[in-house]
């Protein structure tokens, strides 16, 4: 993991180095942009490098969806011999050119890219020992001065919980980072949010009740899930999530309009995230509805 780490902490500092050149490391409006914008594109670099990996897991989640009639016809008809399903489903991925591990695969690899982000940004803390400050080709001027980067006066490193002693450290007023803080973790629920309800429409409402009751808690538990654990993020870690997230939904509307999930029973798939979520699946045997 730490080369992934050296690895991140360069993007990061490379950024910070452009950045710095526009606004250099004085705060505006109570804002350290350089650092800011720094870990804004990180995120956005680390996404663009991932995306052709993302287009590959679509486009092999569109094959297997498009197979799952013929998928369920044959294990309709070996159901009691598992060897012959096996061989035909097979041939089957191979004619239809789907490769079922595809679909995982993108997610393994950006497992590790997550870590390495969140290590990073809560690494930046003003009480890190000395020796720990020049860790993965910082500088002990620069991790001081991405440590104490504000966001609107906040400063990057703290968060909601903050306490006193920590907050003295920084600098900051507690009123003000608990501002900031519940105001991008509004913001990062309420993406996660939108974000996983575009997911949905990747692959459509499943018609299995388990499936379906899994789909739901990934459409509102997470978000919820965020209340509690934003609280203890760092700001800067925070801001790391917001921008992955705005960055999927535009990913996510791109690749819906450029590949689109196949018809279920004969009907279009829908084409907003709206319209997926308040949508079940059509029942079987339904007539489609005409389009106006």
């Amino acid at each position: 993991m730490a080369v992934i780490y050296a690895g991140i902490s360069a993007i990061l500092l490379f950024w910070h180095g452009a950045w710095q050149l526009v606004f250099d490391d004085a705060p505006l409006l109570g804002t350290n942009w350089s650092w800011v914008l720094g870990i804004v594109f990180l995120v956005l670099t680390v996404r663009a490098v991932l995306f052709p990996v993302y287009v590959k897991q679509i486009k092999a989640q569109r094959a297997m969806q498009a197979l799952q009639p013929q998928i369920k016809a044959l294990q309709e008809k070996h159901k009691d011999d598992r060897e012959t399903l096996q061989k035909e489903l097979v041939e089957l991925y191979r004619a239809g050119q789907a490769n079922p591990l595809m679909g995982c695969l993108p997610m393994l690899v950006q497992i590790p890219v997550f870590l390495g982000l969140f290590h990073v940004l809560r690494h930046l803390k003003p009480s890190m020992p000395e020796h720990m400050k020049t860790l993965y080709g910082w500088t002990v001027t620069q991790f001081d001065s991405a440590s104490t980067a504000t966001l609107f006066g906040a400063p990057v490193a703290a968060s909601f919980r903050s306490g006193t002693q920590e907050l003295a450290l920084l600098g900051a007023d507690g009123v003000t980072v608990r501002v900031v803080a519940a105001v991008l973790i509004v913001i990062m629920i309420a993406t996660t949010y939108l974000s996983s309800r575009q997911m949905i429409l990747r692959t459509g409402w499943a018609e299995d009740p388990q499936q379906k009751m899994m789909q739901r808690l990934m459409l509102y538990g997470i978000p919820l899930s965020l209340l509690v654990s934003g609280l203890i993020f760092p700001i800067g870690v925070i801001i790391y999530w917001v921008t992955t997230n705005l960055f999927s939904l535009g990913q996510q509307t791109w690749v819906l309009r450029k590949y689109p999930p196949p018809p279920v029973n004969g009907v279009a798939a829908p084409t907003t995230a709206t319209d997926a979520v308040a949508s079940p699946p059509p029942k079987v045997g339904a007539k489609p509805k005409k389009r106006r």
